[in-house]
């Protein structure tokens, strides 16, 4: 069993590791361990002295060591005396704020616990456990059940929290947090990943502060500038040595992580919504779901934790024909055209395409409503027939003729103010009245709250993918939101809209999936401003970063590495000089970045030279021999692109018996060196020979020794071995 329970202490279980809490005499829930099994209550650790203002719970009586201000505890409240960051805090009908949350019972069932309306790690019943542990404050009817997801083989935890309003009388909750752990011991670093608009996920690990230290966004979207998720390491943890620990928060909207050092050196994180965009009023009787955190840690490095991310992120979470499935390689005609194309344009992209192997055409923005420019046509999802003249369906049935398939852009939750649906209905845009909306992109946001606004979305999304065979779809976000205001909410409920907006989101896109299970649907913010695990819950990829560049590819994929698999990274081979940067980068270069993530190209190959179309063509043969081993193998990062001279990363099959080293060297020096990079995940007794030659190599020699990166002439140079075993 994953989850066994001993004199009220509860151990939770995984192949490696384990996480351990205690109600205590009091019913106050204490967490004590999470890390290595130690086959052993770890209560022992905690010995606190009487520390000067930690006050005491009226229990304790002169007991004046028991204190909530420095024990460490499984779930922090506020108002009663633990002044760190609360994962927890609500208003009473009589204005009070006081929260006290006490153990009552706890539930063990088989399998993994849902989630209604939010996205949640999945299992089959007989490869999790469920843990409930219920709380309940001392004074009022409010209770919270802690949910906790075992996935005992894959070294995972889960986390969420649900409160209950058991009175009479509303409670407004101001803040619900989906984790929260105290530790106790240890000295921890910090790993978050932050950023802009091409530049996200850029790593940045930092020495605990004493005081709080915090990521998150308040956008109404996960964000370019931060990303949900966290890691905490020992000072001495690399890839492959040392504890870390790390979460992904499976939350689509604004979110937060705090960590605090405390005055006795302890840490505490939380991570759930943002309390700025969040408030909701709890009725009677009602509950609330808090979104999941998952949860896990490697006692050997942050390559194993890894690891144990992109597993159950791509097993677990995402869904669906294509969760397992090899992408099509795929043109996107965006940096080809602009707005500036017709039926005949988009037709003889497509078609020097198929003649060079891509699977898929996808035709991006300014193929509906009136749409020359971004500040017009939002909302009016119909065919612009002065430029895709005799419709849609005739275009698709011209490039299906190919032998290829079609894929399309949308941009649902926005609206132009210069749009038919505009004119018809002005109020479903989120604007505050008497005042003037905030405008990003020349676009206003829809009222993805509102039944009438996603059923309208859903109807006329529809009308679209049965109108052609339409076998994929780019859901694109493409401004943060603000002037946070429904017109079907009441003044008392406006802190709700954030919330409710990720919600209706959410149900829109398992409507679609579910009528149109055929078509692969790809997140898209801006490029990778919603990157997070909600959103892979129904888009199985999301385009990485508008950013095409393959230097600076090479650093965003590495970032996004930490936690999300290569499957889901969207990732194209662009023109030079780049649009974003203006960087000159070989063909070969750009193509060895791409390959690391859902293959294409983002350019008009009628325009390349007669030898790049045939370097490109050798370019998807090799694709889609090393698909799966990119997509399905285990991926390790063998350098940082950060602060070394070179970016380079390795795919390892399951069965060990493949390897490919891909990745650029990125300066070339004069009477420059070579460098040896040493492999990881191989099997030191096997031998490998390298494609192409007669070097033959035992896997020990590889991963002790290394193999030598070529010979660097130019700048940006390629990388790209292919080792199998003899």
């Amino acid at each position: 069993m994953a989850v066994r329970v001993e004199d009220r202490i509860f151990y939770l279980e995984t192949k490696n590791t384990m996480y351990q809490m205690k109600a205590d005499e009091h019913g106050v829930l204490l967490h004590l361990w999470y890390g290595r099994k130690t086959e052993n209550d770890m209560e022992y650790l905690l010995s606190y002295p009487d520390v000067g203002f930690a006050g005491n719970i009226y229990e304790a009586e002169d007991c004046r060591t028991y204190s909530l201000n420095t024990l460490p505890l499984e779930y922090g409240t506020a108002g009663v005396g633990d002044h760190r960051i609360p994962a927890v805090s609500v208003t009473h009908a009589d204005g009070s704020t006081a929260l006290d949350l006490r153990y009552q019972e706890y539930k063990i069932c088989k399998g993994k616990y849902s989630i209604p309306e939010l996205p949640a790690v999945y299992a089959p019943e007989e490869e999790a456990e469920t843990l409930e542990i219920i709380l309940k404050d001392t004074a009022t009817d409010i209770r919270v059940i802690l949910k906790y997801g075992i996935m005992e083989n894959l070294d995972v935890i889960t986390r969420s929290a649900v409160i209950v309003n058991d009175g009479g009388k509303p409670v407004t909750i101001n803040r619900a947090h989906s984790l929260s752990m105290d530790m106790p011991y240890g000295s921890w670093e910090w790993v978050h990943f932050h950023g802009r608009h091409t530049m996200e996920r850029q790593v940045e690990r930092a020495s605990l502060l004493h005081g709080v230290q915090e990521s998150g966004s308040t956008r109404g979207m996960s964000s370019h500038q931060q990303n949900p998720s966290v890691l905490l390491c020992e000072e001495n943890c690399t890839e492959t040595s040392g504890f870390c620990m790390g979460a992904v928060l499976m939350y689509s909207g604004g979110f937060q992580t705090q960590i605090e050092l405390d005055q006795l050196n302890q840490t505490r994180i939380v991570m759930g919504i943002h309390p700025d965009t969040f408030q909701w009023v709890l009725d009677s009787k009602e509950s609330f779901y808090t979104p999941e955190a998952v949860l896990s840690c490697s006692c050997e490095g942050m390559e194993k934790l890894s690891l144990q991310f992109h597993k159950v992120i791509r097993e677990n979470v995402c869904r669906g024909k294509y969760k397992m499935a090899e992408r099509p390689v795929l043109i996107n005609n965006w940096e080809a055209t602009y707005f500036d194309f017709d039926e005949e344009k988009i037709f003889n992209i497509a078609q020097k395409a198929s003649e060079l192997g891509v699977d898929m055409m996808v035709l991006d923005d300014g193929w509906f409503g009136k749409r020359d420019n971004d500040s017009t046509g939002l909302g009016d999802w119909f065919v612009n027939e002065e430029k895709l003249k005799g419709g849609l369906g005739k275009l698709v049935e011209r490039i299906n003729g190919l032998g290829m398939k079609f894929g399309l852009w949308f941009e649902p939750e926005m609206i132009s103010e210069d749009s038919e649906l505009y004119k018809v209905h002005p109020d479903w845009a989120v604007r505050i009245p008497g005042r003037s909306p905030m405008r990003g992109r020349f676009q206003l946001v829809l009222d993805m709250t509102r039944k009438e606004v996603r059923d309208y979305l859903f109807q006329a999304i529809s009308r679209i993918l049965d109108s052609a065979n339409v076998e994929y779809i780019k859901w694109d976000m493409n401004r943060s939101i603000s002037d946070w205001y429904s017109m079907d909410l009441s003044s008392g409920r406006q802190g709700e809209m954030p919330h409710r907006y990720v919600l209706g989101l959410y149900e829109l896109l398992e409507r679609l999936m579910t009528a149109y299970p055929d078509v692969l649907f790809e997140g898209c913010s801006g490029g990778g401003g919603r990157f997070d695990a909600g959103m892979l819950y129904y888009c199985p990829q999301i385009w990485c970063s508008d950013d095409t560049d393959a230097y600076e590819r090479t650093k965003i994929q590495y970032g996004t590495s930490f936690f999300y698999p290569i499957s889901a990274v969207g990732s194209h081979v662009s023109a030079v000089p780049n649009h974003q940067t203006g960087r000159i980068t070989p063909l070969s270069a750009r193509a060895v970045t791409a390959m690391a993530g859902s293959f294409g190209y983002e350019l008009d190959l009628n325009n390349l030279s007669e030898e790049e179309k045939t370097e490109v063509a050798e370019q998807i043969v090799r694709f889609k021999q090393y698909g799966p081993l990119i997509h399905n193998g285990r991926y390790y990062r063998l350098s940082n692109p950060m602060k070394d001279k070179f970016g380079i990363w390795s795919f390892v099959s399951e069965d060990k018996k493949q390897v490919l080293v891909q990745g650029m060297i990125f300066r070339t020096e004069p009477n420059m060196l070579r460098y040896p990079v040493r492999l990881r995940g191989l099997d030191p007794a096997k031998k490998y020979q390298l494609k192409d030659t007669e070097d033959v190599y035992t896997g020990q020699a590889l991963m002790s020794g290394g193999i030598f990166l070529p010979q660097a002439w130019g700048d940006y140079v390629p990388v790209e071995l292919y080792l199998t075993e003899v």
